[in-house]
């Protein structure tokens, strides 16, 4: 039976709302804080607690939240101080979503989501790892669900350095792995990939793994499974057997048999979604000092390793960041960014980048962007000159000089003019009977446009108006398919207390289970012929 909540410490700037949970070394308050104004969670030790060694574990959970909480799948940490009482206390990130273990107990998860969390959280496992913390207490309790439905691990009250191979305490024993109950207990980063992999076949299965529905678990029963008992499959229909694989290698009784980290358990997890063609989550990794495979896997787009990017405020530019870590003042600032002045009115022109126009007196010419001319012959004088644009002849002609010839007459140059234009008409004309004679055709090429396809999306929609009578000795549940395809079948399976799944296939949207006394609930799921599923509905007759 659970305890009262402790009373709640009066904590300025704060005010205190209700209680979220007891723990057996804290309790955890809502409280709203006043500036910023916003709902905080905060962590507080029991009274009868208090002793130098827990006030120095408490310090420590607060000092390993805070270095890790950037990341995106742990809890953001934003405060810890003493209360007026003496009781330690840590404010943190309010989750106003049932954690996963409450929901666990509800409801199953789909294959799709239980895969997302995975991936999620394993990101963030190995955050930790790499920044030289276990947090030997992963399960489904500790990871909250943000108001953005993303998961968020917690509760690294017993966290240590991954160093610390030699010891272990404060386990929860359905998820730890058997080194955890050796004579000589240790943990390690395979550890933490243990309690992972345990944490997702709960999700997936309703019940921690080596508890077995209408049978003794108790602890001495579960600790004996744990250590000689071999997985148990799943039994979902909708979840494919390389599924099962994963699970079983990151649950293996040797240690040097598993995921040797959380990363590579995230990407097993990513290829089971490829495999199912879902979305493939990314894995979010923070990591100061990130190797060179890293950075190849981040162009993948699939895991996305983040630097630690300082900024130094005697310096105005940002600091780049780089593979290998540097004193702030070995990282070269950014380039002065060069000034744009306006164009200034420009008296003196260079002759030479002058493009020359016609006199005024010629004829304008027509716009040659549509005109298809003949191949140009270049005078050997043409080619020979230093730039590709033909010379125009000059604006005004030179002055005349004594005992040179006199310069030509312009009704010459018009003679000139006309002789050029009758050569290209007939060198045009000529060109044209000849690809009339090929038989070419000069119309301008068309390309042919695709439709546009339609892409299909993965998504199958819920069953509908779910819903059941009692008839004599039995219940119909009936449903409604809204959107229904060739092939297309359901999955249901009645909800048993124990976490018992017994999957059955129909493919008529009704189902007839035992009328038995009490509440009778059913999960129904969408199975396309392509084997992807829906997600599951719950309907329940009293």
């Amino acid at each position: 039976m659970s305890r009262p909540p402790s009373p709640p410490p009066e904590l300025p700037g704060f005010r205190y709302l209700e209680p979220l949970g007891t723990g057996g070394f804290a309790d955890v308050f809502l409280y709203e804080q006043e500036m910023p104004r916003r709902q905080v969670a905060v962590k507080v030790l029991l009274a009868d607690r208090i002793s130098s060694s827990a006030a120095q574990e408490f310090a420590d959970e607060a000092n390993v939240m805070a270095m890790l909480s950037t990341h995106p799948a742990i809890v953001t940490i934003y405060q810890a101080g003493v209360a007026g009482d003496g009781r330690p206390y840590l404010v943190m990130e309010y989750c106003p979503r049932p954690n996963l273990q409450l929901r666990a107990r509800r409801e199953s998860f789909s294959v799709a989501e239980a895969l997302r969390v995975g991936v999620q959280v394993a990101g963030a496992v190995e955050t930790a790892h790499r920044a030289g913390v276990l947090h030997r207490d992963i399960k489904p309790a500790n990871i909250l669900v943000t108001a953005y439905n993303r998961p968020a691990l917690t509760d690294f009250g017993i966290a240590s350095t991954t160093g610390a191979t030699g010891e272990a305490s404060g386990m929860s024993i359905p998820w730890s792995p058997p080194e955890s109950f050796a004579e000589s207990p240790s943990s390690g980063p395979r550890t933490d990939v243990w309690a992972l992999g345990a944490t997702i076949y709960t999700l997936l299965a309703g019940r921690s793994p080596f508890e077995r529905p209408g049978e003794r678990n108790s602890s001495a029963d579960l600790i004996e499974r744990i250590e000689r008992a071999a997985l148990t499959s799943l039994g979902r229909p909708d979840s494919p057997e390389s599924l099962q694989r994963v699970l079983e290698r990151a649950m293996a009784k040797n240690p040097d048999d598993r995921y040797p980290s959380a990363v590579a358990f995230a990407r097993a997890l990513q290829k089971v979604q490829i495999e199912l063609s879902h979305s493939v989550t990314p894995i979010d990794i923070v990591d100061d000092h990130p190797t060179p495979e890293d950075l190849d896997d981040d162009g993948d787009g699939l895991t996305r390793v983040r630097e630690i990017v300082s900024i130094d405020p005697d310096v105005a530019a940002f600091t780049r960041p780089s593979a290998t870590t540097q004193p702030k003042s070995a990282l070269p600032a950014l380039p002065d960014v060069p000034r744009f002045d306006p164009p200034q009115r420009v008296d003196a022109v260079d002759e030479a980048t002058q493009m020359r126009v016609p006199t005024p007196s010629a004829p304008p010419a027509p716009d040659d962007r549509t005109i298809v001319r003949p191949p140009m012959v270049v005078a050997p004088q043409a080619a020979a000159s230093a730039t590709p644009a033909l010379q125009a002849a000059p604006a005004f002609a030179p002055a005349a000089v004594p005992g040179a010839e006199p310069p030509r007459s312009r009704r010459g140059l018009w003679i000139a003019l006309s002789t050029v234009a009758a050569v290209v008409v007939v060198v045009g004309t000529i060109v044209g009977l000849n690809l009339l004679v090929a038989g070419i055709e000069t119309q301008p090429e068309t390309t042919e446009t695709a439709e546009p396809q339609d892409v299909q999306s993965d998504f199958v929609p819920k069953v509908a108006d779910l819903g059941g009578t009692r008839q004599g000795e039995l219940i119909a549940f009936t449903w409604v398919n809204k959107d229904p395809q060739e092939g297309d079948t359901f999955i249901w399976s009645v909800v048993d207390v124990s976490g018992q799944v017994d999957p059955q296939q129909s493919d008529a949207p009704v189902a007839q289970v035992p009328a038995t006394t009490g509440t009778v609930c059913i999960d129904v799921m969408l199975r396309r012929d392509d084997g992807r599923v829906s997600e599951p509905v719950r309907g329940c007759v009293d």
